[in-house]
């Protein structure tokens, strides 16, 4: 199940700045009976724009800023292999700054800040909507600032295993077996193992009905879904694909199984190829630090312009939350 190196974790880290003025609160969710997950979040600010200095970066943004606003929509970040809370942060600024809370997450079984040594075995497939469960039972119930967020506008965003985390949070029960297809790539990956031995998860998958709307980019792990196991994803989806993410050498993903999840789908998505464009363009725009020591993540086809692409894409994901969380509930 590789997806890519861990270096990875840098550079969902780093990116380009953009500038805007959203609130910043970093938190340790503890739970009985499941590993400390670090989460990350973001809300309205009226404070003005400033800078948060994180252990290895530096991000737009105001450290504990009062939040602005009530009955606050609320979206949970749900990052890729290696990932960390940092990798989608433009994203989380864009919405914050537009009137949402948006949390997320250090999914703890394979984040690049902490302890990967299970990161390809089958528990990522369990374990991880069972932690957007878990940061949402957090912020409506323990957060002390709970009383501003709507508890009935949740949504959810992810990319890559974020993506598959998200379709299984929506109602998809995947059929865990399926996961043989990542088998053949001649990589002695520990999941592997685990299905030859006949070790499948026996927990069922978690599911969150209180999730309303659903962005996913390049959702990983696609044959592991079929018209049956999407059967019960019935809230509006904004799927993504990156036309190019076959040639990217990620076996998790390519094309093809993006657009079986939008033909299996039983509510039709609103669904976006974008062309000349591989896997990790989703991520925020690379600084020129970045840039130079992890190429491979941070540069996009020819002419294809990351930071432009972003603007843009922003702007459709806070506007498909904003018809399908904010407008769906006005009277």
């Amino acid at each position: 199940m590789r997806l890519f190196a861990s270096t990875v974790a840098v550079a969902l880290c780093l990116s380009a700045s953009l500038v805007n003025a959203a609130g910043l609160r970093l938190i340790k969710v503890e739970t009985d009976g499941a590993p400390p997950m670090q989460v990350a979040v973001w809300s309205p600010c009226a404070a003005p724009a400033g800078e948060v200095k994180l252990r290895t970066i530096t991000l737009p943004g105001t450290t504990d800023c009062p939040i602005a606003g009530e009955k606050l929509p609320l979206i949970v970040v749900s990052h890729g292999y290696g990932g960390s809370f940092t990798g989608h942060h433009d994203t989380a600024e864009t919405l914050a700054d537009a009137g949402f809370v948006v949390v997320a997450v250090n999914h703890p079984v394979d984040t690049g800040a902490g302890d990967k040594t299970r990161a390809d075995t089958l528990a990522v497939l369990t374990e991880r909507p069972a932690d957007i469960k878990r940061a949402i039972d957090y912020m409506l119930d323990t957060w002390p600032e709970r009383a501003r967020i709507d508890p009935g506008e949740i949504g959810f965003f992810g990319f890559s295993r974020g993506g598959y985390t998200g379709l299984v949070v929506a109602g998809a029960d995947p059929d865990i077996r399926k996961a043989t297809a990542f088998c053949t790539i001649g990589i002695p990956l520990p999941s592997c193992a685990e299905l030859q031995r006949g070790e499948i998860p026996t927990q069922p998958p978690v599911h969150d009905p209180r999730v309303r709307a659903m962005v996913v980019a390049d959702p990983a792990f696609g044959p592991l879904f079929d018209r049956d196991a999407l059967r019960d994803v019935k809230i509006p989806v904004q799927l993504w694909a990156s036309e190019l993410s076959g040639e990217d050498r990620i076996t998790e993903i390519n094309p093809g199984y993006v657009t079986a999840i939008d033909d299996e789908l039983p509510v039709k998505a609103d669904y976006h190829v974008i062309r000349n464009a591989g896997h990790f363009v989703f991520l925020a725009p690379c600084s020129a630090d970045l840039a130079a020591r992890l190429p491979r993540i941070c540069t996009d086809p020819p002419g294809f312009d990351r930071v432009a692409f972003h603007k843009e894409w922003n702007a459709d994901i806070l506007a498909f939350f904003r018809k399908h969380l904010v407008e769906a509930r006005q009277p």
